[in-house]
């Protein structure tokens, strides 16, 4: 069976396409024994509840998450079909709707050559964070562009903005809008709200900045840059140890990025850390801050 016959917007039931043309029956993804075609189904309401986040993208392609619900995605098995679907002379056929019922055809598409995928992060089945594959899906028929739309397309060369302080953007945010804010997430908002105010109050300008680094999907958001001293600074609702060594590594990656750099980094805490991480945060050149009184206390002050 070589010759196609589904349209573009035609409705059948999933199963009777795998009658005809071969492919798994279930999951995302169907390369076929009985023809030269590789079944891609999405279904980008259900597929964010196993972190898939599927949707056409300002390049004009469908970006499509690769397959495997735990664990940082690799290319073998369905996700190294389809990126060989080229050398493999198989097409790549996309439906919407990945269920036993109907599912639509949305047309014949092809990975570029030119950076046919990339990685990013997303949740798994269990909550935890793991990076996925994102396939860049060229349309070659497929005129109909239904269904989901990325806010934002991974671009060629980095964009740092400065956006408003009292936007609460955090990233695990937009890599899980579904989540709700643990207790910890709650009490670094209310730190950060009450700490720009006092820095306010002091005259001082406050910013935040959205970073898209190059060739990444979700952005970077930093939690206060106090441009009046030149000071960047993560805040963490605890004091645990994790915490701090996540504040220490989003610092230095945050950073990187920010022209002219900043002048120092500084971390915002609720409550004054144990020394020995007072003195891993003293190694490399990081203040930390936390509330004590009407006002605040810091190291290296």
């Amino acid at each position: 069976m070589d010759e196609w016959a589904l349209g573009e917007g035609q409705r059948f039931k999933r199963v009777d396409v795998h009658k005809i043309y071969g492919g798994r029956r279930q999951g995302g993804i169907g390369p076929s024994r009985v023809s030269a075609n590789v079944l891609l189904f999405t279904d980008p309401a259900k597929g964010r509840q196993h972190g898939y986040f599927d949707g056409w993208g300002a390049d004009g392609c469908y970006h499509y998450a690769g397959e495997g619900q735990r664990g940082d995605q690799r290319m073998t098995q369905g996700n190294l079909s389809l990126l060989n679907h080229r050398q493999d002379g198989r097409a790549l056929r996309l439906f919407q709707g990945v269920s036993s019922g109907e599912v639509e055809y949305l047309g014949e598409f092809v990975l570029p050559d030119d950076n046919p995928w990339y990685r990013t992060d997303a949740p798994d089945t269990d909550g935890e964070l793991r990076s996925v594959i994102m396939f860049r899906l060229e349309p070659v028929d497929a005129a109909l562009h239904k269904g989901a739309r990325l806010p934002h397309t991974p671009e060629t060369a980095r964009s740092v903005t400065e956006v408003d302080v009292e936007q609460q953007h955090t990233e695990r945010a937009l890599v899980d809008p579904s989540r709700e804010p643990y207790e910890a997430e709650r009490r670094e908002a209310s730190l950060v709200r009450a700490y720009i105010e006092y820095l306010r109050g002091e005259g001082h300008e406050i910013v935040r900045h959205k970073i898209l680094p190059a060739g990444v999907l979700k952005a970077l958001f930093t939690d206060i840059y106090d441009a009046t001293d030149g000071i960047l600074i993560e805040a963490k609702g605890t004091v645990h140890r994790d915490a701090i060594r996540q504040a220490v590594g989003q610092l230095f990656d945050y950073r990187r990025h920010i022209v002219p750099q900043p002048r120092a980094l500084a971390l915002l805490v609720p409550s004054k850390p144990e020394a020995d991480l007072l003195d891993l945060c003293a190694s490399v050149d990081i203040k930390a801050i936390w509330p004590e009184g009407d006002g605040y206390a810091q190291t290296g002050a």
